[in-house]
């Protein structure tokens, strides 16, 4: 398309006229990262520090925050840009222009196994090998990729997607506009075993799990239900893959878990809730709202609302990145220790 149909596209998504220049006949024919765009492509540089890309790139269209220096360097480049407050949002919003993931028509796969008493909702994709037991409730519009599985109760709702080979367990809850990546698990057993003289006891999780409207579950995750009650993640909140929310945790809205972050039983994370990867909560714990955790970061007691953490025990940050300054000098430091206990032996 040409740039000045994207400048206008890009300002109805947002509701607001965005500041251009140039360029207006340019045909903008995909996206691409700055380093490898070529031309007919549009790209994004968020801030003055990337300010040698503006001279190297090869693209046609870049996405420029309000800086005057980095808009000039593309005029002098001959490139039309595009003014934002938040570069990377304009361009995944352009994204969205040039790439629609895929979705397989309304249908019903001739193997599909689906219960006659299964609740299915209009224009609903229903891939190859999927089983849908009894009593479970879809919505309209939803997508099912092949050899997905629904136990029985469970609830979709409008325009999710599951992907292929995951599994939702007995009596989940799942929002409207919800996706859930391939292999992931929602509403499987929490971990609930007691000890006795003979053994461990099976606790039988008869809970469910409920995920909000607007909820993302990245591949190969689970989320357990509990023995009893709801383990509930909070609406828009988004998870990376092989994230492991355990039973009875409540997840507040708009909260981010990268990758391989794991909850143990009965925490609670307040809203708006970023956990760096690798990250874990121990059990029972309340993480404020605003919190943010850096990768690997070892949460052992309660967070208040708005601190950042890292480091295992999780510390406050500023202080972990004076113990991370000390802790390269531990070597040097044992020895002016070693000669200080040499030489008081000596006296």
């Amino acid at each position: 398309m040409k740039f000045s149909e994207l400048v206008e596209k890009l300002s109805v998504a947002n509701q607001a006229a965005l500041t251009s220049h140039s360029g207006s006949e340019v045909e903008i024919s995909g996206v691409a990262a700055v380093d490898n765009a070529t031309s007919g492509t549009l790209s994004y540089i968020e801030g003055g520090k990337f300010a040698s890309q503006v001279k190297t790139t090869g693209a046609s269209a870049l996405i420029l925050p309000k800086d005057e220096t980095l808009q000039k360097q593309a005029i002098d480049r001959g490139i039309a840009w595009i003014e934002a407050a938040d570069p990377r949002l304009i361009f995944a919003q352009a994204i969205a222009l040039f790439y629609q993931p895929f979705k397989p028509a309304p249908d019903h796969h001739p193997t599909a196994v689906i219960d006659p008493t299964a609740k299915i909702g209009s224009a609903v994709a229903i891939g190859a090998h999927v089983v849908i037991q009894a009593g479970v409730t879809i919505g309209d519009h939803v997508c099912i990729h092949p050899n997905v599985v629904i136990y029985p109760g469970a609830q979709i709702g409008d325009r999710t997607v599951l992907h292929a080979n995951c599994v939702i367990h007995e009596h989940s809850r799942i929002g409207s506009d919800c996706v859930i990546h391939a292999g992931a698990v929602i509403g499987s057993e929490g971990f609930g075993f007691v000890p006795t003289r003979d053994g461990w006891f099976k606790m039988e999780q008869s809970g469910y799990t409920v995920l909000e409207d607007g909820v993302e579950v990245g591949c190969n995750s689970a989320i357990d239900r509990p023995a009893v009650g709801e383990t509930r993640v909070g609406r828009n909140t988004k998870l990376d893959n092989m994230v492991h929310i355990a039973h009875g945790c409540q997840i507040g809205e708009g909260c981010a878990f990268a990758a391989q972050v794991g909850l143990a039983g009965g925490v609670t994370i307040g809203k708006r809730v970023f956990l760096g990867g690798q990250s874990g909560v121990s059990n029972n714990l309340v993480v404020g709202d605003g919190v943010k955790a850096g990768a690997k970061a070892g949460i052992v007691t309660h967070i208040k609302p708005r601190k950042t953490v890292s480091g295992h025990p999780a510390v406050d940050h500023a202080l972990f990145l004076k113990v991370a300054a000390i802790y390269k000098r531990l070597p040097e430091m044992y020895q002016v220790l070693r000669r200080s206990r040499r030489e008081e032996t000596e006296e």
